[in-house]
């Protein structure tokens, strides 16, 4: 069974940082497989935050995040990570990693494998 699992969430200061790592197991990033994190207000529906190709580094970002947000991983750990920085009261969210064969990089349909989600928080 493919597991992702997601940590490095909490609760910041709008202007803090935070570093959210998803952790694969019974599956590799080596095959240039697309991993993506999105993030989810309970009502609403859940919105791509950003993506990367493993195998060629390929990176993808949702408007919002451009410039504060940046997405990486490392092959040998299988883990992917998303460094948020200069964060805003609106990034508050449940942020869910996931993984897939590639396709439409914000769209959660093209995405097979999704982890439990972290809670991020940002208060004013």
């Amino acid at each position: 069974q493919v597991q992702l699992v997601e940590s490095g969430g909490g609760s910041v200061q709008a202007g803090g940082s935070l570093r959210l790592s998803c952790a694969a197991s019974g599956y590799t990033y080596g095959s240039n497989r697309l991993m993506g994190w999105f993030r989810q207000v309970s009502g609403k529906e859940r919105e791509g935050v950003a993506a990367i190709y493993t195998g060629v580094g390929s990176t993808f970002y949702a408007d919002s995040v451009k410039g504060r947000f940046t997405i990486s991983r490392d092959s040998a750990k299988n883990t992917v990570y998303l460094q948020m920085n200069s964060l805003k009261p609106e990034d508050t969210a449940m942020y869910y990693c996931a993984a897939g064969r590639g396709g439409a990089w914000y769209w959660a349909h093209d995405y097979n494998y999704w982890g439990q989600g972290t809670q991020v928080t940002v208060s004013s």
